[in-house]
């Protein structure tokens, strides 16, 4: 999947707005003004009106609305294996985000056969608004899921109903001093977006983001590890975020993790309890449940039935 996409201007002097408005204007005014001189007032307005529609058109526009379902196109399908696959929805304009803060969901609905009203299941995109005029879905389809079997049987040129944003999480930078995170399966989506906006702001990119990440990512088979690539990408280029794998299904020599995510993993990789920090979990339901009991008997916060930004244990 390609993932090039276009820079917006971020001012009056961004070289969009030089080569395509103020060069373009001059030598329509120049030419105009040596063919012949009294037509120069009409080039200038011309100039003029081509340059207000294409600083307008470069106009940032954030497309999602919370209250109201709207129809995404379906560019492209990256296949990634026999159940899982990465959707890129087009947005309206090249220039258009979705505006989706970071650690916040979106709500994608479909009409299943054999349901009897709209079914309705919430996503976090892998993309974010640093990519303008698409976002990027990362879906495994299960053989009885309704949503994930839905998106796995779409063709390019179909259209997705999504609303949003959702959720009680909106991270901003040094939100803790350290963050612990467990993740099983797709529930790595929401983790990888805060990952990435903290390795974004870092102060070596020009902000000021010094957050301490670790994770734990369980998985039953190695092929099962979604975007191991990036992960281990991402924690080769910082060394503020450290990736651990666990499988119930290891292969020989591994270095990992084996079986499930216990407390003794827990302890050993994730931060102990502390104000200054927050356990992030997002994975199956029997997953989530096994780790709040955990979290609680090492110590820290009891989660709460739905989360809230200030818990101690947050899970999406």
């Amino acid at each position: 999947m390609s993932t090039a996409h276009q820079v917006r201007p971020t001012s009056a002097l961004s070289s969009q707005y030089i080569h395509g408005v103020y060069i373009p204007s001059a030598l329509l005014i120049i030419g105009t003004a040596i063919v012949k001189m009294e037509w120069v007032v009409y080039a200038v307005a011309v100039a003029a009106l081509l340059g207000a529609w294409k600083v307008y058109n470069n106009q940032v526009k954030k497309v999602l609305k919370p209250d109201a379902y709207q129809e995404f196109e379906l560019k492209e399908k990256t296949i990634l294996s026999h159940n899982v696959a990465i959707y890129r929805f087009d947005l309206p304009s090249p220039t258009d985000i979705l505006g989706l803060p970071i650690g916040q969901h979106i709500s994608v609905a479909a009409m299943i056969e054999g349901q009897p009203k709209e079914v309705v299941r919430s996503y976090t995109p892998i993309s974010s608004d640093e990519s303008p005029g698409h976002f990027d879905l990362l879906i495994k389809s299960y053989p009885t899921g309704n949503i994930s079997k839905h998106m796995a049987l779409m063709k390019v040129g179909q259209t997705l109903k999504v609303k949003g944003p959702k959720g009680a999480m909106v991270y901003t930078p040094n939100l803790v001093r350290h963050f612990g995170m467990i993740a099983g399966g797709t529930g790595i989506t929401p983790m990888l977006q805060i990952i990435r906006a903290i390795i974004r702001g870092r102060p070596r990119n020009g902000g000021s983001d010094r957050t301490e990440v670790d994770l734990v990512f369980a998985n039953v088979n190695p092929e099962d590890i979604l975007l191991k690539e990036d992960l281990d990408a991402l924690a080769k280029e910082d060394e503020g975020f450290r990736v651990h794998y666990v499988l119930n299904n290891p292969p020989e020599n591994w270095d990992g993790g084996v079986g499930f995510v216990t407390p003794d993993i827990i302890k050993a990789k994730l931060p102990p309890p502390a104000q200054d920090m927050k356990i992030l979990i997002c994975g199956p339901p029997p997953m989530v449940s096994a780790m709040k009991k955990a979290t609680t008997e090492l110590g820290y916060e009891k989660p709460r039935p739905v989360s809230k930004l200030e818990d101690q244990v947050f899970c999406f």
